[in-house]
């Protein structure tokens, strides 16, 4: 049994990592082995997730007055927390993939960005390009545009220098 003052130590350290977290996400994970368990926890600790089983009383006090009070929504039950100081979209690949490989941690929903998201918004969320994929595209196509660039201007040049040439070699013939 905890003493209050452990409760409050935890509420205190919940409130802030939620603080810190990009988006939190809340999963049922009755039903998961220890060793599945540990494995969560690995690869969502590689994504710089936190997978934390938490009282919902104590949660419910870390969360009130603060943009991830929607999460009291969805604390029916024993549940896990999984909050996310990096990218919220590699949060969501990760507990998405595991709950397909592992049936029974069941996602039940979040918050991101101070708003409610269902499975559903989890899953979108999860089908979305990573920052770093999107920086790739977006120089590649920084890449090509100067390309292009050049490619017009030459061929501004090119024509103006053909002009030249034509009026010279009029020029030449007695024109």
């Amino acid at each position: 049994m905890l003493t209050r003052a452990e409760k409050e130590k935890i509420v205190r350290e919940l409130s802030e990592k939620l603080r810190k977290s990009q988006a939190t996400f809340v999963a049922d994970y009755r039903g998961i082995t220890a060793n599945s368990m540990v494995a969560l926890r690995k690869r969502l600790r590689e994504e710089d997730v936190e997978f934390r089983v938490v009282k919902n009383t104590l949660l419910r006090l870390a969360v009130r007055d603060t943009q991830y009070e929607a999460l009291t929504d969805y604390l029916k039950g024993p549940v896990a927390i999984a909050m996310s100081f990096g990218e919220p979209s590699m949060a969501a690949k990760a507990l998405t993939g595991f709950a397909e490989e592992e049936p029974n941690l069941k996602l039940m929903g979040g918050v991101l960005g101070g708003k409610s998201i269902t499975v559903e918004d989890i899953k979108g969320l999860a089908s979305l390009p990573t920052r770093d994929e999107l920086v790739g595209k977006m120089m590649g196509i920084l890449k090509n545009v100067p390309a292009g660039l050049v490619g017009v201007l030459a061929g501004i040049e090119r024509k103006l220098l053909y002009l030249l040439t034509a009026i010279k070699e009029k020029k030449e013939k007695g024109g």
